[in-house]
C-alpha cells in the first residue's frame, strides 16, 4: 500500500511556517512516505474580502506560477526517491463560484491532486473564517444564535461545495468536513448532526469524490479529534468512499503526523 500524505502546506502559506519545501520532503522520506501532495491555499476570489484580521488566509495570486515551477523542479530532483504532486486547497465560497472556476480553468491543467474545502461561512451579512480563533467562532455564535446554528451553516456549505459546478478541474477530494468542531471543547454542539453528515457522505459517494482524512484536529487543543471523527470515517469506509490521509501540515515537522492512528481506515 502506498504511504501517502496528500494535504501539505508550504512556505507560500502566509499563516504557516516558512520551512522550505525540501524540509517537508526530507521529513516525508524519513517517515517512509512514498507520495506527497503540496496543497497550498489557493488565492481567494478577487472580489471576496478576506475577513481575517491579517488577510492571511491564502497565498497571493502572483505566487501561483512560482509555486508550480518550484514543485516541478522538486519533482525532477526527487524523482527517484518519492512521488511529489502539485495541488491546491481551494476554498469553496458560496456566490463566488464563477471566479473559483476561472482560477481552476487557468491552473487546473498543471495540477495533479487538489482539495476543495470550506473555511468561510456567512452569518447574516458578515463573512467569518470558521477556524480562525475561538473569538471568531464566538462571534459566529452571537450572529447566528448558537453553536448548533454555526455547525449547520458549515455543513450546508460543505454540501453545497460538493454539488457546485466548478468546471472540469474541480478538486475531487473534499476537505476536513467537520472543521466546525475545531473549538468543540469550548463551544460544543448539542447533537452529532448525523443526518447532515449522512447527506454529505451520500453526495460524496454519488459524485465519486474522495474524503480528506485529516489529523490536524488532533493537534488543536480545543478539538483533539480527527476531521472527520472516527464514526464518520467508519461510515464512509463502509460506503466505499476513498479515504485519503492528510496531515494538513503547516510546519515540516507536522508532515505525516498521527498517520498510525488512521491506518485501520486505509
Amino acid at each position: 500500500m502506498e504511504k501517502r500524505d496528500a494535504h501539505i502546506h508550504t512556505p507560500y502559506c502566509p499563516h504557516g511556517a516558512k520551512d522550505k519545501f525540501e524540509e517537508y520532503i526530507e521529513q516525508a522520506l524519513i517517515k517512509g512516505f512514498s507520495s506527497i501532495t503540496f496543497t497550498e491555499h489557493a488565492p481567494l476570489p478577487h472580489s471576496f474580502a478576506d475577513p481575517t484580521p491579517l488577510k492571511d488566509s491564502a497565498m497571493k495570486e502572483e505566487d501561483v506560477e512560482p509555486y508550480i515551477i518550484e514543485i516541478n523542479r522538486l519533482k525532477e530532483q526527487y524523482k527517484n526517491e518519492i512521488t511529489i504532486k502539485t495541488g491546491f486547497e481551494v476554498d469553496y465560497i458560496a456566490g463566488f463560484e464563477e471566479e473559483t472556476q476561472d482560477f481552476l480553468n487557468r491552473y487546473g491543467p498543471q495540477l495533479d491532486d487538489s482539495i476543495l474545502s470550506v473555511h468561510f461561512i456567512k452569518c447574516h451579512d458578515q463573512w467569518l473564517c470558521i477556524d480562525y480563533s475561538p473569538d471568531t467562532f464566538s462571534e459566529a455564535i452571537r450572529l447566528t444564535g448558537g453553536a448548533d446554528h454555526v455547525y449547520q451553516l458549515y455543513f450546508n456549505q460543505v454540501l453545497k461545495s460538493i454539488r457546485a459546478d466548478l468546471g472540469p478541474f474541480k478538486p475531487r477530494r473534499i476537505g476536513h468536513i467537520t472543521l466546525a468542531a475545531k473549538f468543540q471543547k469550548k463551544y460544543p454542539p448539542s447533537h452529532s448532526f448525523s443526518s447532515s453528515i449522512t447527506e454529505i457522505l451520500k453526495e460524496i459517494k454519488e459524485k465519486r469524490y474522495e474524503l480528506d482524512m485529516n489529523t490536524a484536529g488532533l493537534r488543536k487543543p480545543l478539538c483533539r479529534e480527527i476531521y472527520p471523527r472516527p464514526d464518520i470515517l467508519t461510515a464512509a469506509k463502509q460506503m466505499g468512499i476513498p479515504l485519503v490521509f492528510g496531515s494538513d501540515a503547516h510546519h515540516a515537522k507536522e508532515l505525516g503526523a498521527d498517520y498510525s492512528l488512521i491506518q485501520e481506515y486505509l
